[in-house]
């Protein structure tokens, strides 16, 4: 046994260690995904029987209002969302100069990435709040009367992504500072001799070899936006009027305060569908970026 074990370790190491984490992909992730699907064709609500309906719950779902303003939404998110991976590479230049009181700075920077969403929520819920709030106290100082953000149906949404955007921009500059820390000296040095500075540096020797982190970046960023909801959920219950509800917040609501766990998994199934179809075009086009650099 010692001795088959010795001429098969080469596989059966790294097959033994990946094991636990493909069995929970497909116990926690697959097996939910099908099982939420199945869900997704019955009326169901929670506790009795289910009842086959076939695809009833998505022709409710196309004909209702709602849905399209929570899928609005999510667009909404997807499209300011994208703001973070630049606006956290530009923060990663910026912190990663070599300044006295620089790791103050970066210090200060990382705040938001070890707060709980919830609390980034409860922080900017009083930040927006017209009569004590930050908003409030910079209206004042300009004589004019702050709005109320979150009870306006044409801003609450902007206002919330805002809010999420803290610790997005957070995260993808310290990506990008992981990335900086690993730039070649030869190319950089190679560029310097040729003159190049400032913005070519940046363009033609920085970004390209920061591709990888940006492929990660973006991935995590528009994956967030998607699922969104933990924000949703603190700063305004998807109010006012479902204004600002978002596909994953729809599902929570239709599932546990309405009883609706078939229209919830429908609502669960098409954002899982959306985010396939993300997930697998971008892995194309990575794997034929890969290809055409190799």
């Amino acid at each position: 046994m010692l001795m088959l074990w010795r001429r098969q370790r080469w596989w059966l190491t790294p097959t033994l260690l990946i094991a636990p984490a493909i069995i929970l992909f497909f116990t926690v992730i697959l097996l939910s995904a099908a099982r939420s699907l199945w869900i997704s064709l019955h009326d169901w609500d929670g506790m009795g029987p289910m009842t086959w309906v076939g695809f009833g719950n998505y022709a409710e779902l196309y004909n209702d209002p709602q849905f399209y303003t929570s899928l609005k939404n999510n667009l909404i998110w997807l499209v300011m969302f994208m703001a973070a991976p630049p606006l956290g590479l530009a923060i990663a230049l910026l912190v990663n100069q070599k300044i006295g009181g620089m790791r103050f700075l970066k210090s200060l920077f990382f705040i938001p990435l070890v707060l709980a969403s919830v609390t980034v929520g409860v922080v900017f819920t009083w930040v927006y709040t017209p009569e004590f709030g930050l908003l409030a106290l910079v209206f004042k100082a300009f004589g004019a009367t702050a709005p109320a953000v979150l009870s306006d149906e044409h801003f609450v949404t902007v206002a919330i992504v805002i809010a999420a955007l803290w610790p997005q921009i957070t995260f993808c500059m310290v990506l990008y500072l992981a990335g900086l820390n690993n730039l070649s000296e030869e190319l950089i040095g190679a560029g310097r001799v040729d003159g190049a500075k400032g913005w070519n540096m940046l363009w033609h020797i920085v970004l390209p070899q920061l591709t990888q982190v940006t492929f990660i970046a973006i991935a995590v960023t528009v994956v967030g936006a998607l699922r969104s909801f933990d924000m949703v959920s603190v700063m305004t219950r998807g109010g006012p009027f479902g204004s600002s509800s978002v596909l994953a917040y729809q599902m929570f609501e239709q599932s546990i305060f309405s009883y609706r766990f078939g229209y919830g998994a429908a609502i669960a199934s098409v954002l899982f569908v959306i985010m396939a179809i993300f997930i697998v075009w971008y892995l194309s086009r990575i794997i034929r970026t890969e290809e055409r650099g190799g």
